[in-house]
């Protein structure tokens, strides 16, 4: 069975992480996306990012991670000439994929009115920092200060005595979860062209996004008045049952058993202190609130009695909920990533693979398939061709700056 969104064509018109994430998760599924980029290329390929190890990393996975399947061709827009081969692109488009900022669309023609007017079959979508409505709509963001710091994750994360904000937990996280939305609102858009044949328009910002990951938090701070939750304190846990344990050799257990009262005599029992569930101080959830410092002092020692491997077997053989602290270097050998592919090594050349997070969405029980980011402009010819340009006009454009 072929990819969900074969012979779909997406014109990309974007840089950096957030849109191009959403171009890539696109391409993963099975539409071809044509990134267009200026000469200079997407400053993302100039962003060096250390290593986790702190030297140079053998590819840039950055790059590679949100430009994924993609056709590059270099072309200044800012030229007619360019114009022309971008309309001659959108003729045969489904989608027309940007981030640029509107004053910047508004002076190449690429803003949805002028597209739209020429195109109308064609979707357009967009990604903007704060929403395409309001006196802010024309100012640019990162991920970094408006999804995780305008959004109020970063408040939301940080403890009142703390020197500075906690920061995001690496490069482009709010611009990947961002991105995967405005993908699944470019498939709610094809959607809804195949059955009415209204193509329109769609738009997902940071802020927006970081709103909705957000939700629960911020509705209740809006019906109770308050400017933010104070930092729950780990050291006096609402239920013991939900709460991280430091093991013997230094690692984290992680706990979220809901129903307390249905999961504690017989997590005590397989715990080895079936005691606990008899005393009376810890007989039910009341309880164990009522006497929580007692009841965390036995559980915290509890669980530094023993390693992690063994707790392991322990929490395996009862029904409560729990997980280990995992990570990030640990992700390659977690046996559920390896049996739903959820990373994959992918061909890169010279006999060398590079490792990569496939999209979060299988078919038929199977994750979709993924190849390189292109080289810059390393289609252009051939998508020229593919529009009928001759080897003299393509040779033209180029002398004329143009293409690249």
């Amino acid at each position: 069975m072929g990819r969900p969104l074969e012979g779909i064509k997406v014109v990309e018109v974007a840089m950096w992480a957030f849109v191009p994430a959403c171009g890539g998760m696109l391409a993963d599924l099975g539409a071809e996306v044509i990134k267009i980029e200026p000469p200079s290329g997407d400053p993302l390929r100039g962003l060096k990012i250390v290593s986790l190890g702190g030297g140079e990393s053998a590819f840039d996975y950055s790059w590679e991670s949100y430009n994924r399947g993609k056709r590059s061709v270099t072309l200044d827009l800012k030229q007619e000439a360019g114009r022309a081969v971008l309309d001659r692109l959108l003729e045969g488009a489904d989608v027309f994929l940007t981030n640029l900022l509107p004053p910047a669309r508004r002076s190449m023609r690429i803003d949805a009115e002028t597209l739209r007017a020429a195109f109308p079959n064609l979707i357009y979508a967009s990604g903007s920092a704060l929403g395409p409505n309001g006196p802010e709509s024309d100012k640019g963001g990162y991920d970094a200060i408006t999804f995780w710091a305008r959004g109020g994750i970063a408040s939301s994360l940080t403890g009142e005595d703390a020197v500075q904000p906690v920061g995001p937990p690496g490069p482009a996280f709010g611009d990947t979860l961002s991105g995967a939305m405005l993908a699944g609102g470019v498939c709610a858009a094809i959607a809804r062209r195949a059955l009415t044949g209204e193509a329109g328009e769609v738009d997902v910002s940071l802020l927006g996004a970081a709103l909705w990951s957000q939700q629960r938090s911020i509705c209740q701070a809006t019906a109770d008045g308050l400017r933010k939750f104070a930092r729950p304190d780990p050291a006096r846990p609402h239920n013991v049952l939900v709460a991280n344990y430091r093991t013997s050799d230094g690692r984290f257990v992680a706990l979220c058993m809901l129903q307390a009262d249905r999961y504690w005599a017989r997590f005590c029992d397989v715990a080895g202190r079936p005691d606990l569930a008899e005393d009376l101080r810890f007989a039910n959830s009341a309880a164990r609130r009522e006497n929580l410092t007692d009841c965390l002092a036995a559980m915290t020692a509890l669980f530094a009695s023993r390693p992690l491997a063994e707790w392991k077997e322990i929490l395996a053989r009862q029904d409560g909920q729990w997980d280990v602290v995992q990570d990030v270097g640990e992700i390659a050998d977690d046996l559920q990533v390896q049996a739903n592919g959820y990373l994959k090594q992918v061909p890169a050349g010279d006999g060398m693979s590079l490792p990569m997070v496939s999209v979060p969405i299988l078919f038929e029980g199977a994750p979709l398939p993924s190849t390189r980011s292109p080289e810059l402009g390393a289609d252009s010819d051939t998508v020229l061709a593919g529009l009928g340009y001759g080897e003299d006009e393509i040779i033209d454009l180029k002398v004329q700056g143009v293409v690249f």
